[in-house]
């Protein structure tokens, strides 16, 4: 099973290439496309509310494992820099690069642009990504797309498998009742391997709950691995008790206030103690204050763009999370929003 987020320009043609990607799904500040034939499944996650909202686009690329960036003919804008930034300070080290529009582009300019934008991204995490030309009006190209596509999720499938004897974790962003079953919710093993039957928490209201049953792509299963997306059957819990964001777990740390070692990106601009930022970790995120700046062993009243500090931080909302989540920092009142990553300490 791939999935993938499909995120750009503006006018790069991405919500087109979305709908020739999959069946269009459900809709809320994401949009979803399911497409399934034989043993190949894709879900495609196109981010509707960004860039008014930056919590739609790292929600789909959280659901995700693979990143399609399209850039048009006329090569970047403010939305697909601040996407690159994003994914950098997410380390999304999987993705392909998707010129679009290539029928209103002779074959040198693509070119020259897939030169311009591998000597932008030297150094981040899209540094070895693949490229893809593809007509977002004829979708000439799009079989190799798709094929190119299912190469990258392999890779990834490999690499999930890793992770199946971890502790399970399961992202929820979905939450419904449906008659004669109670609490359905939708969402992602992120790591380990659910079963039916477990007993769980959902982090951070700490609700016991059971899992009743489990659906891979409407068909039931008994257990689901790591980077599957399910649909879960819930018993001891109401939808309403389960919110976009909360995770399923055995144990997770709960906590309003954090201590994060933070990396600032170079693009970023500086910030100072006593800012509201935006925390973002997982599909949770939270308003935070920053209370400390310290630089070595040195308080400090700024944090710099490029260096990396610690920094205190307190919220009014609990965030769940465990040991290796990354955390993303936000100042929402910048042009340019995504600033720093941080682990917490």
């Amino acid at each position: 099973m791939t999935k993938i987020t499909i995120i750009g320009s503006e006018k790069s043609g991405k919500t087109t290439l979305a709908g020739k990607l999959g069946k269009k799904g459900n809709v809320t500040d994401i949009t979803m496309y399911d497409y399934a034939k034989n043993d190949r499944i894709l879900t495609t996650i196109d981010a509707i509310g960004y860039p008014v909202s930056v919590k739609s686009l790292v929600t789909a690329l959280n659901l995700s494992d693979v990143a399609l960036l399209c850039i048009p003919p006329t090569g970047l804008d403010p939305l697909a820099a601040e996407c690159i930034i994003a994914l950098d300070l997410m380390q999304y080290k999987q993705g392909i690069v998707v010129l679009t529009k290539s029928d209103a582009s002779y074959a040198i300019a693509q070119e020259e642009l897939q030169a311009k934008l591998k000597k932008i991204t030297m150094g981040t995490a899209l540094e070895n990504w693949e490229y893809m030309s593809i007509s977002t009006t004829s979708f000439e190209g799009m079989e190799e797309l798709k094929e190119l596509i299912f190469t990258v999720g392999d890779r990834v499938d490999k690499e999930q498998r890793e992770l199946d004897k971890l502790p399970s974790r399961t992202l929820i962003d979905q939450s419904f009742n449906v008659t004669g079953i109670g609490c359905v919710v939708l969402g992602v093993v992120t790591q380990g391997t659910i079963n039916a039957k477990d007993k769980m928490l959902a982090y951070p209201a700490k609700k016991e709950l059971e899992i009743r049953s489990i659906q891979m792509h409407d068909v039931d299963v008994k257990s689901a691995p790591a980077g599957a997306r399910v649909g879960l059957a819930l018993k001891g819990v109401q939808s309403k008790d389960i919110e976009r964001g909360f995770v399923l777990s055995k144990e997770e740390t709960v906590a309003m206030d954090f201590t994060l070692k933070c990396t600032l990106s170079p693009l970023a601009k500086e910030f100072n103690v006593d800012d509201m930022l935006h925390l973002y970790v997982g599909l949770q995120s939270s308003p935070v204050k920053v209370t400390e700046i310290i630089e070595g062993a040195d308080k400090v009243e700024k944090a710099k763009p490029g260096k990396e500090y610690t920094i205190n931080l307190s919220g009014s909302k609990e965030v769940a999370y465990s040991k290796n989540d990354r955390f993303i920092l936000t100042n929402l009142d910048e042009k340019q929003r995504f600033i720093a990553f941080g682990y917490e300490q």
